[in-house]
């Protein structure tokens, strides 16, 4: 598997959990407020961390740590990433996975045989705007509403995610995000800040005051919104 990155603590990432993140290389996906251009553009520069390495760490670390997260890019890009999580399960970790959400049936198989304890997915925007916040013109959003209807299911613990981006949202985005996602457990709505490491720059980040207001938009479909990046 390909791991370009190696976090070895965290109290942030998985939610209630004392952890340890893992950074795959490589996503399908241009998102040009990413903050993780390396990754997504040029994997291949960037070093690979042995994960025989990172497993007897993890192992040395299991007193401590109690879940993982494993992020990107887009892990399930990863070929053998279902042989990697199994030797986390083996260790008696919980497992937390980051998606984008665009491989529905790789994410099934997943939650289906219990390799996942945990799932955030990312929604970029309405339906109707994926394309403009993907940077992928032509993109089939059929697998994105398929891995919201699986995560919604709610077989396991989950989040969704936005990140609201001034010149990719507006209150009529969130009302439609709202309707995607009605019924689910959370989102948490993340205010974007810029980074050294965004594949595009330019973009700006909504007033706490529209950011309530979104809130408030998709608190009348979602059970739990939440913010996140705002004073």
């Amino acid at each position: 598997m390909q791991i370009k990155g190696f976090q070895k603590l965290t109290l942030l990432d998985y939610p209630g959990k004392l952890g340890a993140t893992i950074f795959t290389g490589g996503c399908n996906f241009r998102c040009g407020f990413c903050h993780n251009a390396s990754l997504v553009l040029n994997p291949n520069l960037i070093p690979s961390i042995d994960q025989n390495e990172v497993l007897e760490t993890l192992k040395q670390k299991k007193k401590v740590l109690q879940g993982i997260c494993i992020t990107g890019g887009e892990p399930l890009l990863q070929k053998d990433l279902e042989e990697f999580i199994i030797a986390l399960k083996e260790m008696g970790y919980l497992v937390k996975l980051d998606t984008n959400g665009s491989f529905p049936e790789r994410l099934k198989l997943l939650i289906d045989n219990h390799l996942i304890d945990y799932v955030a997915m990312d929604v970029k925007n309405s339906l109707e705007k994926y394309h403009l916040s993907t940077g992928i013109n032509n993109i089939d959003t059929t697998a994105i509403l398929k891995s919201i209807n699986l995560i919604k299911e709610n077989k396991i613990p989950y989040e969704f995610r936005t990140t609201t981006i001034k010149e990719h949202h507006t209150k009529e985005d969130f009302i439609a995000i709202g309707k995607l996602l009605k019924g689910a457990e959370r989102l948490f709505l993340q205010a974007y800040s810029d980074s050294p490491d965004v594949i595009k720059v330019g973009f700006h980040a909504h007033t706490k005051e529209e950011m309530i207001e979104f809130k408030e938009i998709l608190s009348n479909y979602i059970k739990e919104v939440e913010l996140r990046g705002i004073d």
